[in-house]
Protein backbone atom coordinates (compact mmCIF):
# COMPACT_ATOMS: atom_id res chain seq x y z
CA UNK A 1 0.00 0.00 0.00
CA UNK A 2 1.75 3.31 -1.08
CA UNK A 3 0.56 6.53 0.95
CA UNK A 4 0.63 9.94 -1.02
CA UNK A 5 3.57 12.73 -0.12
CA UNK A 6 2.51 15.37 1.57
CA UNK A 7 3.56 19.07 -0.18
CA UNK A 8 6.01 20.33 1.66
CA UNK A 9 4.78 23.19 3.96
CA UNK A 10 6.44 26.31 4.62
CA UNK A 11 7.27 25.62 8.15
CA UNK A 12 9.52 22.28 6.23
CA UNK A 13 11.22 25.17 4.42
CA UNK A 14 12.06 27.69 7.24
CA UNK A 15 12.83 24.44 9.49
CA UNK A 16 15.66 23.21 6.40
CA UNK A 17 17.18 26.80 6.48
CA UNK A 18 17.24 26.22 10.48
CA UNK A 19 18.70 23.22 10.21
CA UNK A 20 21.59 24.14 7.90
CA UNK A 21 22.28 26.70 9.61
CA UNK A 22 23.26 25.05 13.05
CA UNK A 23 25.37 22.59 10.63
CA UNK A 24 28.95 23.85 10.23
CA UNK A 25 30.41 23.80 6.97
CA UNK A 26 33.89 24.53 5.36
CA UNK A 27 34.20 27.44 3.35
CA UNK A 28 35.84 27.65 0.38
CA UNK A 29 36.56 30.44 -2.66
CA UNK A 30 35.58 29.16 -6.33
CA UNK A 31 37.26 31.24 -9.01
CA UNK A 32 36.97 31.01 -12.97
CA UNK A 33 37.56 33.25 -15.52
CA UNK A 34 34.21 34.67 -17.36
CA UNK A 35 34.27 36.93 -20.07
CA UNK A 36 35.07 40.09 -18.42
CA UNK A 37 38.24 38.70 -16.44
CA UNK A 38 38.47 36.87 -13.02
CA UNK A 39 35.43 35.86 -11.34
CA UNK A 40 35.08 34.61 -7.57
CA UNK A 41 32.79 33.88 -4.82
CA UNK A 42 32.62 32.38 -1.64
CA UNK A 43 30.94 28.75 -1.07
CA UNK A 44 30.00 26.60 1.88
CA UNK A 45 28.23 23.94 -0.55
CA UNK A 46 31.55 22.33 -1.51
CA UNK A 47 31.84 18.37 -0.56
CA UNK A 48 33.70 15.77 -1.55
CA UNK A 49 31.72 13.40 -3.97
CA UNK A 50 34.63 10.53 -5.35
CA UNK A 51 38.21 9.73 -5.12
CA UNK A 52 38.63 7.78 -8.67
CA UNK A 53 38.31 10.06 -10.69
CA UNK A 54 38.78 12.66 -7.77
CA UNK A 55 35.29 14.30 -7.95
CA UNK A 56 33.47 17.78 -5.82
CA UNK A 57 30.34 18.69 -6.10
CA UNK A 58 29.09 22.59 -5.00
CA UNK A 59 26.19 24.62 -5.54
CA UNK A 60 26.11 28.06 -6.90
CA UNK A 61 23.03 30.76 -6.91
CA UNK A 62 22.45 33.67 -8.81
CA UNK A 63 24.64 36.78 -9.48
CA UNK A 64 27.09 37.68 -11.93
CA UNK A 65 29.93 35.94 -10.23
CA UNK A 66 27.51 32.15 -9.99
CA UNK A 67 26.69 32.90 -13.53
CA UNK A 68 30.06 32.66 -15.02
CA UNK A 69 31.41 30.15 -12.20
CA UNK A 70 28.27 27.54 -13.76
CA UNK A 71 29.28 28.41 -17.20
CA UNK A 72 33.03 28.02 -17.16
CA UNK A 73 34.58 24.94 -18.35
CA UNK A 74 37.26 25.30 -15.38
CA UNK A 75 37.18 26.54 -12.49
CA UNK A 76 39.54 26.56 -8.81
CA UNK A 77 38.22 25.60 -5.69
CA UNK A 78 40.67 27.04 -2.84
CA UNK A 79 39.75 25.72 0.80
CA UNK A 80 40.45 28.44 3.05
CA UNK A 81 41.83 28.72 6.26
CA UNK A 82 41.21 30.70 9.24
CA UNK A 83 44.10 32.90 7.86
CA UNK A 84 41.75 33.61 5.11
CA UNK A 85 38.90 34.83 6.74
CA UNK A 86 38.88 38.66 5.02
CA UNK A 87 39.84 36.57 1.84
CA UNK A 88 36.46 34.97 2.55
CA UNK A 89 34.71 37.90 3.91
CA UNK A 90 35.11 39.91 0.61
CA UNK A 91 34.34 36.97 -1.92
CA UNK A 92 30.99 36.64 0.25
CA UNK A 93 30.39 40.65 -0.24
CA UNK A 94 28.87 40.98 -3.87
CA UNK A 95 29.63 44.69 -4.11
CA UNK A 96 32.95 43.88 -2.42
CA UNK A 97 35.96 44.53 -5.22
CA UNK A 98 38.05 40.94 -5.63
CA UNK A 99 41.35 40.63 -7.27
CA UNK A 100 42.52 43.74 -6.34
CA UNK A 101 46.45 44.43 -6.83
CA UNK A 102 46.43 44.00 -2.53
CA UNK A 103 45.28 40.28 -2.92
CA UNK A 104 47.68 37.57 -3.85
CA UNK A 105 46.83 36.07 -7.00
CA UNK A 106 47.77 34.96 -10.22
CA UNK A 107 46.31 33.72 -13.02
CA UNK A 108 47.61 30.17 -13.70
CA UNK A 109 49.15 29.23 -17.54
CA UNK A 110 45.59 27.64 -18.02
CA UNK A 111 43.81 30.66 -17.90
CA UNK A 112 42.28 30.18 -13.85
CA UNK A 113 42.72 32.62 -11.40
CA UNK A 114 44.61 31.20 -8.50
CA UNK A 115 44.53 32.62 -4.60
CA UNK A 116 47.77 31.85 -3.62
CA UNK A 117 46.96 32.42 0.29
CA UNK A 118 44.79 29.46 0.28
CA UNK A 119 45.76 26.55 2.14
CA UNK A 120 44.67 24.08 -0.81
CA UNK A 121 44.09 24.84 -3.99
CA UNK A 122 41.81 22.33 -6.93
CA UNK A 123 41.79 23.42 -10.19
CA UNK A 124 39.14 21.48 -11.98
CA UNK A 125 36.78 20.48 -14.96
CA UNK A 126 33.28 21.14 -14.22
CA UNK A 127 31.61 18.04 -15.87
CA UNK A 128 27.99 17.86 -14.73
CA UNK A 129 25.70 20.86 -14.18
CA UNK A 130 21.88 20.13 -12.42
CA UNK A 131 19.80 23.64 -12.04
CA UNK A 132 17.74 22.56 -8.69
CA UNK A 133 15.04 25.57 -7.73
CA UNK A 134 17.32 28.62 -7.60
CA UNK A 135 20.73 27.11 -7.75
CA UNK A 136 22.51 25.33 -10.66
CA UNK A 137 24.59 21.76 -8.33
CA UNK A 138 27.83 21.58 -10.39
CA UNK A 139 29.80 18.40 -10.26
CA UNK A 140 33.77 19.10 -11.03
CA UNK A 141 36.30 16.59 -11.66
CA UNK A 142 39.66 17.23 -9.70
CA UNK A 143 42.51 17.62 -12.39
CA UNK A 144 45.69 19.37 -10.12
CA UNK A 145 45.88 20.37 -6.40
CA UNK A 146 48.22 22.74 -4.91
CA UNK A 147 48.83 23.28 -1.09
CA UNK A 148 49.81 25.69 0.96
CA UNK A 149 50.53 24.23 4.42
CA UNK A 150 50.13 26.65 7.37
CA UNK A 151 49.07 25.56 9.99
CA UNK A 152 45.91 27.69 10.05
CA UNK A 153 42.60 26.58 11.42
CA UNK A 154 39.90 25.53 9.33
CA UNK A 155 37.29 28.29 8.47
CA UNK A 156 33.61 26.88 8.79
CA UNK A 157 30.55 28.83 8.48
CA UNK A 158 27.79 28.26 11.07
CA UNK A 159 24.77 29.94 12.17
CA UNK A 160 25.40 32.91 9.52
CA UNK A 161 29.24 33.74 10.87
CA UNK A 162 32.68 32.42 9.98
CA UNK A 163 34.33 30.38 12.66
CA UNK A 164 37.47 28.38 13.14
CA UNK A 165 37.46 24.87 14.39
CA UNK A 166 40.68 23.48 16.43
CA UNK A 167 41.57 20.22 15.98
CA UNK A 168 40.37 17.45 19.08
CA UNK A 169 42.50 15.23 20.49
CA UNK A 170 40.11 13.04 22.08
CA UNK A 171 38.46 10.10 20.61
CA UNK A 172 34.79 9.71 20.13
CA UNK A 173 33.90 6.51 22.10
Amino acid sequence: MTHPKPPLSEPVGQLFKAAFRDHPAGVSIVTATGPEGAVGLTASSVASVAVDPPTLAFSVTSGRSASHIAAAQTIVVHLVGAEQLDLARTFADPSAPRFTDSMDWEVLPTGEPLLKEAVWALRCEIIHRAPLGGSVLLAARVLDIRSNPSGSAPLVYHDREFHTVFRSVSAVA
